[in-house]
């Protein structure tokens, strides 16, 4: 048997949040890599001395905390950047997720929805999922949404849209689509069916054989077993 992981993902201002949201209310273990990515970030922590040092003193706020969108510029508009950053934070991210699952795992839950918005542009955490599940919106939708959301120019907002895989691609790689072009009560009706869906998988985690072991005693080992297996 295989672990149960669900990976969730949408594209900038597709409106993933809200699915999310709806997930949550639920009662779905959802954990958030974009959270987990703010707390690795912070100073103290390995991953922000390493950025520092990489990116230079002047994407820090005042109070020493990196500024998000000095950084954020700085990505959008150069790849290599952008591929430099994830190698420093995707190892931090990924422990701590590893952290979150079994903690759900030892609660009982069947299953933990991983909330990636580049898990289809990664693609390295995909075959470790059951399942995948795209927020999807159309393209006029997205870019519109973006423009007011963030208060963009059509430009800059046709930049952001552009240095992520485009949500039709994602459409064909997804197990599941949530089609959030349209209102909100028709996006909690899709939701409410992919709910339905997971309850009813016959897929258990084995993982709860290595909560048990943990349980017992050999905590260590359950999580090298878990590591070994999502890394």
């Amino acid at each position: 048997s295989r672990m149960f992981l669900v990976g969730l993902s949408g594209g900038i201002a597709s409106g993933k949040s809200t699915v999310v949201a709806v997930l949550r209310e639920l009662g779905c273990a959802v954990i958030d890599a974009d959270v987990i990515a703010r707390e690795v970030v912070q100073p103290h922590f390995k991953a922000y001395q390493q950025i520092v040092s990489s990116f230079g003193t002047e994407i820090l706020l005042e109070n020493g905390e990196i500024n998000r969108e000095a950084l954020g510029s700085i990505i959008f508009s150069q790849p290599e950047k952008r591929q430099l950053l994830n190698s420093i934070t995707h190892p931090e991210i990924q422990k701590e997720m590893l952290k979150q699952i079994l903690k759900y795992f030892v609660l009982g839950y069947r299953y933990v929805i991983l909330d990636i918005p580049l898990l289809f542009e990664t693609n390295r955490l995909t075959k470790f999922m059951k399942y995948t599940v795209l927020v999807y919106c159309d393209p006029p939708t997205q870019l519109a949404r973006l423009m007011r959301r963030n208060g963009l120019a059509r430009a800059e907002a046709e930049a952001r849209l552009a240095a992520q895989l485009p949500l039709e691609e994602k459409r064909r790689l997804a197990t599941y689509v949530i089609d959030n072009s349209g209102e909100r009560e028709g996006t909690r009706r899709q939701v409410l069916r992919l709910h339905a869906r997971l309850e009813d998988s016959l897929h258990f985690l084995w993982a709860r054989l290595a909560a048990g072991v943990l349980l017992a005693g050999l905590g260590g080992l359950g999580y090298l077993l878990l590591r070994h297996l999502v890394s």
